[in-house]
């Protein structure tokens, strides 16, 4: 009886393990690539039921959810878990199944290696190009600080010392410069004269770019901030003052290069406004910085001899008017201190101790004692 219980003992090892093995060949296996901490390091129990679970799912695992589908960003939170990503796919229509997912990313040992961060997915990958592609998240953003006052040159200078940006500076000046296209889902360029530069309407802001974004997306979104801030109520004000925006504009230029103090802006649009309706120059010293300005330098100092030695049409103690165009991006102050100056008789101003604060006259001969 002994004998017979250890023969049908050895036959009943060998009838499951022929049943194992069976089962293992049938099942169609899952081609992985595994991680260090993936199959090896789970359970055998657990590895064979993930991997049985896997390969009789394993045309599921190659099939988009969306074959045609295009490109979007996906963002994990610090923290999530394997479901909690897993449902956020299926959300999005990504894919089709938060198990399927979840159980290929724990065989595949990717459960740990998920990041948070900002991911390019489309419905148009397998969940292994998925789970994949979720174990390096893109670069973080790039910021771009563009402040009030800048010419064009210098925004680009700006970008050439940015690092993870995918375009240069050339590329930036390229675009907007003398003979930039004017695209025309931004109306208010109407009054751009053709070949002219976007300069002036490059609206100064802190902007966060994707590390693959291209010059265009900068210019682009430098615009839409422009036509957003500057609103259809300002530009129907600003043509009633007989001024084209771009006009309102190159004199918003000269005005954010000349106030150091922001409530004096409407002041000094109100002196060049004056000046300009009484067929008076308009006299701005950094008109004539703008045409004297090079690479390294783009606003140099002055001299007296500089008014009259320095020839260029943006020279304004040579040339009555205003400049062929603006000589800055002005922010959102000076353009409001053009449309709504101050009102008042001045025609002068200068500044005295350093302070930045300026003193308006009337007259020539109070501007020349001002500072006394």
């Amino acid at each position: 009886m002994a004998r017979l219980a250890i023969v049908l003992g050895v036959l009943a090892l060998v009838s499951c393990a022929c049943g194992f093995l069976l089962t293992r060949l049938l099942v169609v296996r899952i081609p992985v690539k595994l991680s260090g901490s993936g199959a090896a390091g789970l359970n055998p129990l657990e590895a064979i039921y993930l991997e049985t679970y896997l390969g009789l799912r394993a045309a599921e695992l190659q099939q988009p959810a969306a074959p045609n589908a295009a490109e979007m960003v996906f963002e994990v939170a610090p923290g999530s878990s394997a479901g909690v990503i897993a449902g956020d796919l299926v959300r999005l229509g990504l894919v089709g199944d938060a198990t399927l997912f979840k159980n290929y990313v724990r065989y595949a040992g990717l459960d740990d290696e998920l990041e948070a961060g900002k991911f390019k997915l489309s419905a148009a990958m397998t969940i292994p190009e998925i789970a994949q592609a979720l174990t390096e998240a893109l670069s973080p953003d790039v910021t771009v600080q563009v402040v009030e006052g800048r010419r064009l040159e210098e925004i680009a200078d700006l970008i050439d010392a940015t690092p993870g940006l995918a375009f240069t500076g050339a590329d930036f000046r390229a675009l907007v410069g003398p003979g930039a296209a004017q695209p025309p889902q931004f109306d208010f360029l109407a009054s751009t004269p053709a070949g002219a530069s976007l300069e002036g309407f490059l609206f100064p802001d802190t902007y966060r770019l994707a590390p693959d974004a291209a010059a265009v997306d900068l210019r682009d979104r430098m615009l839409a901030n422009f036509g957003a801030l500057v609103t259809p109520q300002m530009r129907a004000d600003a043509a009633k003052t007989g001024f084209t925006l771009y006009e309102i504009v190159t004199l918003a230029s000269i005005v954010e290069r000349e106030a150091a103090l922001p409530d004096e802006r409407p002041l000094i649009a109100g002196v060049y406004l004056n000046r300009l309706a009484n067929d008076m120059k308009l006299d701005a010293d950094p008109t004539v910085q703008y045409g004297m300005g090079q690479a390294g330098n783009w606003w140099p100092q002055i001299t007296y001899e500089d008014y009259t030695g320095a020839v260029s049409p943006y020279n304004t103690y040579l040339n009555p008017g205003l400049p062929p165009g603006p000589i800055a991006n002005p922010g959102l102050a000076s353009i409001e201190a053009v449309i709504y100056p101050a009102e008042s008789e001045y025609l002068y101003f200068r500044a005295c101790d350093g302070s930045g604060e300026h003193r308006f006259s009337r007259t020539f001969a109070e501007h020349e004692a001002a500072c006394d």
